[in-house]
């Protein structure tokens, strides 16, 4: 039966397709991000100290950011070059990847262990901390640092789940982690009064609890393609095509880390801790509207990797179009929501006056064009779903690296005001990288699609 399900991908509605693949995606992405926030919620409401404490919890965020950025060089590279194998029909290939990449997701969870947990203090140093802050973001970072390998597992074997259409299943792996997390975040840290090290104890232990839930079922019955021992052996002509296209999702993931460290650095020079603090929360905030996007992009993945594999072109053009029209309305709305309801969303996290008032002015600022990212992300994607590797890269890079992140530094020095010319790079950077993602797609999409997956 599962059998046929997955088959069925080359067959009957693109629309029914995407919603049945789309929504459980959707779901596990903004329960996934119930793991990045509610901590920050209930640190950020800790009783005298929950500003700096929010603030210090906030510094870690460039070391989790590349954890995930490393599950996903293996997840989002492996995943749709398994669906490409499975749409030729060649499920023992598909198999021979997901056994590589849980390999290597392995290896690189040992090493980012001892790697980070030694370099901690200094790290945490550098992204911007002060004596005040530093004590809570160390306690936290070496804590959550400890359980990389669950971070890794489940963010990286998650998507052979999704790949093989049992996207209700993978939204359960996210779900109960996360009801985990939420039910031992106020028990450990205000019931036991372990304050940011219970978080950090009921992230791990949720993660962990995840990654038995998915791996349980990678091991058994239902799954269509098998984790089997003779496959962990790591082969080079396997692996290094799964890697060469997560590449681009790595990158936008440890950009993202870097971009995080920059606007911490920035910041902090210009604003101080309150500055920081107000960052915090602005990314927090922002995760709500790409979280969903990328979502709805996993959930277009198998599907349009499926039925480019086999061939099937007005298929995959119309399930493109399924995932650009669902990303750009997403991403329209949520803008106007939070342009005009910024306080509503920053008194989620913290309710101290003067940070809300400096986080909504800031908000409004970086919020700005927002609405543009429903157009980079879905086309940015699709060069992945398409395995475009390259291309994917190019532009994953575009907005980050050859935009915001020169422009972080640069505005303050043009503009009167530098802690506003930190936050207006994000604008700025997502509206220019948005226009020059859609036309490159607009220029090599129907090419991609007459040479084929190389069949």
């Amino acid at each position: 039966m599962a059998a046929t399900a997955q088959q069925d991908m080359g067959r009957g509605s693109v629309r029914r397709w995407m919603l049945q693949l789309a929504l459980p995606a959707v779901v596990a992405q903004v329960i996934n991000l119930l793991y990045n926030i509610v901590d920050r919620i209930y640190i950020g409401h800790l009783p005298e100290v929950g500003a700096t404490a929010l603030t210090g919890v906030g510094l870690c965020m460039p070391i989790l950011m590349l954890l995930n950025a490393f599950a996903m060089l293996c997840g989002a590279g492996g995943a749709p070059r398994a669906a490409i194998a499975m749409g030729q029909q060649d499920n023992r290939q598909a198999e021979r990847i997901m056994g590589n990449c849980f390999s290597v997701l392995v290896g690189l969870a040992v090493v980012l262990t001892i790697g980070f947990y030694t370099a901690a203090p200094q790290l945490l140093t550098w992204f911007g901390a002060s004596s005040v802050t530093l004590p809570y973001a160390l306690a936290y970072t070496r804590i959550y640092v400890l359980g990389s390998l669950f971070v890794l597992l489940v963010m990286g074997m998650n998507p052979f789940v999704t790949t093989q259409g049992f996207a209700k299943f993978s939204m359960l792996t996210t779900v109960i982690g996360a009801v985990c997390n939420i039910v031992l975040d106020p028990i450990l840290i205000f019931g036991f009064n372990m304050g940011v090290r219970g978080a950090a104890i009921a992230t791990v232990a949720s993660q962990g609890v995840s990654t038995v839930w998915v791996l349980r079922f990678l091991t058994g019955k239902r799954s269509i393609l098998k984790l089997r021992l003779a496959n962990l052996r790591v082969q080079p002509r396997v692996i290094l095509p799964c890697l060469a296209l997560g590449v681009s999702s790595f990158v936008m993931l440890a950009t993202e880390s870097v971009l995080n460290i920059s606007f911490n650095a920035s910041l902090s020079r210009y604003g101080g801790d309150i500055a920081v603090g107000a960052m915090t929360i602005i990314t927090s905030v922002s995760q709500l509207i790409s979280m969903p996007i990328s979502g709805v992009c996993q959930g277009g993945q198998p599907l349009i990797s499926f039925n480019f594999g086999a061939g099937h072109r007005d298929r995959v053009r119309q399930a493109f179009r399924c995932q650009f029209f669902t990303c750009v309305g997403y991403a329209a709305a949520f803008w106007a929501l939070v342009m005009l309801l910024p306080e509503a969303f920053v008194r989620i996290f913290n309710n101290d006056p003067a940070l809300v008032d400096y986080t909504v002015w800031a908000m409004r600022i970086y919020m700005l064009g927002i609405f543009s990212t429903g157009f980079q992300v879905s086309c940015q994607q699709s060069f992945v779903e398409l395995g475009q590797a390259k291309i994917s890269l190019l532009l994953a890079c575009l907005r980050k690296l050859i935009l915001l992140i020169p422009l972080i530094f640069l505005l303050p020095h043009l503009l009167p005001d530098p802690v506003f010319a930190v936050f207006l790079a994000e604008p700025v950077s997502d509206i220019l990288a948005a226009v020059v993602t859609v036309i490159t797609f607009l220029t090599r999409f129907d090419k991609i699609l007459d040479k084929g997956a190389g069949r």
